[in-house]
C-alpha cells in the first residue's frame, strides 16, 4: 500500500537552520536513489509519526517532492536520544520493478508445547531480511511455534517453503529455542528408601521440629 508523504526541497544549511526547522514543525531529511540525486528535503513531524504509527516503516512511500511523485522506503530514522522524537529520516528512491533487500520483524504465533512444559522462549533475531517486490514487502513475518519443545528451535531452514519471497539468511539462522526451566537449588537424600527434599538452606526441615 503507498502512502502520499508530502516533503519540499530545502537548502542544505549549518546546524542552526535545522535547529529551526525542528522548532517550526518539521523534519529535515534526504532522498536519494534511483533516477534521483541525493536531494535535502523537509517534512511535517505530525503527518509522518502519524503515517508511521498506521502504516509502519517497512511500507513503500510515495513522495511528493514538490509535485513530483517519486516511491520511496526508509532506510533510517534518526531519533534524539533523550526524548525520543524524530531528529533526521533518510529516504532511497526505487524501481518498483525491480525487487529489493529489506529487513522484516518476525512475530511469533501460537502457544509452544515446550512453554506449557515449563521452558522459556527466546527471540536471539528478531528481523529477517527478505528480497521481496516492494508491492509485496510484509508488514511482518508470522512464526508458528506450537510444535517447538524444550531444547529444540526454530530456524529459517523450517519456514523458507512457506514465503513466495526469497529470505537471504541461511537455514540454520534461529529464530526461536524454548530454553529449560532453570534448575532447582534442591538435593535428594535418601532415608529409608524415601527421598526427602533439603531446601535451599541445606537445612532439612525435620530438623526444626
Amino acid at each position: 500500500m503507498n502512502t502520499v508523504l508530502t516533503v519540499k526541497k530545502r537548502d542544505k544549511g549549518r546546524q542552526s537552520s535545522l535547529t529551526h526547522l525542528r522548532q517550526s514543525g518539521a523534519i529535515p531529511g534526504v532522498v536519494y536513489g534511483y533516477q534521483m540525486e541525493s536531494t535535502a528535503v523537509s517534512l511535517d513531524a505530525r503527518q509522518f509519526a502519524k503515517m508511521l504509527a498506521q502504516f509502519g516503516n517497512k511500507n513503500v512511500f510515495q513522495l511528493d517532492v514538490d509535485g513530483k511523485r517519486i516511491n520511496a522506503v526508509l532506510t533510517e530514522v534518526q531519533r534524539c536520544a533523550l526524548r525520543g522524537n524524530v531528529k533526521h529520516v533518510d529516504f532511497k528512491s526505487i524501481n518498483m520493478a525491480e525487487e529489493l533487500e529489506v529487513d522484516i520483524p518476525v512475530t511469533v504465533t501460537g502457544k509452544a508445547i515446550g512453554v506449557a512444559d515449563g521452558g522459556f522462549l527466546l527471540q536471539p533475531n528478531r528481523e529477517v531480511r527478505i528480497k521481496v517486490n516492494p508491492s509485496e514487502i510484509p508488514e511482518t513475518i508470522e512464526v508458528d511455534v506450537t510444535d517447538v519443545a524444550i531444547g529444540t528451535s526454530l530456524y529459517v531452514g523450517d519456514i523458507r517453503q512457506k514465503y513466495s519471497f526469497e529470505i537471504l539468511q541461511e537455514d540454520d539462522y534461529t529464530l526461536v529455542t524454548i530454553t529449560p526451566p532453570a534448575a532447582e537449588n534442591v538435593q535428594e537424600d535418601t532415608v529409608d528408601g524415601t527421598p526427602e527434599v533439603i531446601e535451599a538452606t541445606g537445612k532439612n526441615p525435620s530438623d526444626s521440629e
